[in-house]
């Protein structure tokens, strides 16, 4: 997926989701791998009450390729 289209796909209707996944595209998308990329658009395509609950920790994401991803984007190591 092109750059303008995963930047239109990071506005969501929850401003929680819209701070974390804009700047890491803005930051890391471009350099990411094929594979990367394709993980994270796949993300992308999730609802965002199920988004939001990965994100915030309410849930863990049992897809371990979207758990990975979630990890990149926080920022930060799963505790």
């Amino acid at each position: 997926m092109k750059l303008p289209r995963v930047k239109w796909a990071c506005r969501r209707g929850m401003l929680e989701l819209d701070v974390l996944f804009q700047p890491f595209v803005e930051e890391h998308y471009e350099s990411m791998s094929l594979q990367d990329k394709l993980i994270f658009t796949r993300l992308l395509e999730c609802e965002d009450p199920e988004l939001f609950a990965w994100f915030m920790g309410h849930e863990v994401c049992q897809d371990p390729d979207f758990a990975e991803m979630i990890i990149r984007v926080r920022g930060r190591p799963a505790a």
